[in-house]
């Protein structure tokens, strides 16, 4: 079921209940999808995939985030300078 954000707020009790009854709701901005409200108690896609074996996690960690960089200047100053 697609839900507007507005509606969603307006019926929010309602679209939760939906969502008990083991139902997803997915959210829209402008007719975009940008959420999805599922039961908490299904699995992800993710999850199914792995307990099936078809998929698996990799070994390897992230690594460290590297240093930032120096700059001089505001954000919005690099941003300028980036557009012209």
């Amino acid at each position: 079921m697609d839900v507007g954000i507005k509606d969603l707020r307006d019926n929010l009790s309602r679209h939760l209940a939906s969502v008990r009854d083991g139902h997803t709701v997915t959210v829209t901005d402008h007719g975009r999808p940008v959420a999805r409200i599922v039961p908490a108690g299904r699995p992800t896609r993710l999850e199914t995939l792995i307990a099936d074996g078809r998929v698996t996690r990799s070994g390897r960690s992230k690594g460290p985030a590297p240093d930032p960089l120096p700059a001089a200047g505001t954000v919005t100053d690099l941003i300028d300078d980036q557009r012209r």
